[in-house]
């Protein structure tokens, strides 16, 4: 997931700033920003479809569509948009047992 960002900030964060990881790499993002944002603005896509390994970025944005899952531990699925970012948060692009 280390490509070009796909989200371009167009305003500035006020809140503090946390560090978590996606797919063992390190980032930050704002407090109060969705995983979501905070994966698109590190990287090019969110996950990978797990059919055919497309490229996806979420579809409706607001917790609707289902196509934004990701894992936040071993065990846990849940929603990038709909969930807020948190310190320590270790996220994952495919399932945890999957990965390299």
């Amino acid at each position: 997931m280390a490509s070009e960002p796909r989200l371009l900030r167009v305003a500035r964060f006020t809140t503090p700033e946390v560090a978590l990881t996606i797919d063992g790499r390190a980032i930050s993002a704002h407090q109060g920003e969705s995983v979501l944002s905070a994966m698109l603005g590190a990287g090019d896509h969110l996950r990978r479809l797990d059919i055919d390994g497309e490229k996806r970025a979420g579809f409706c944005l607001m917790g609707a569509c289902q196509d934004c899952w990701v894992w936040f531990g071993p065990q846990e699925r849940g929603r990038a948009c709909s969930t807020p970012v948190a310190e320590g948060m270790t996220l994952f692009t495919a399932p945890p047992e999957a990965m390299p």
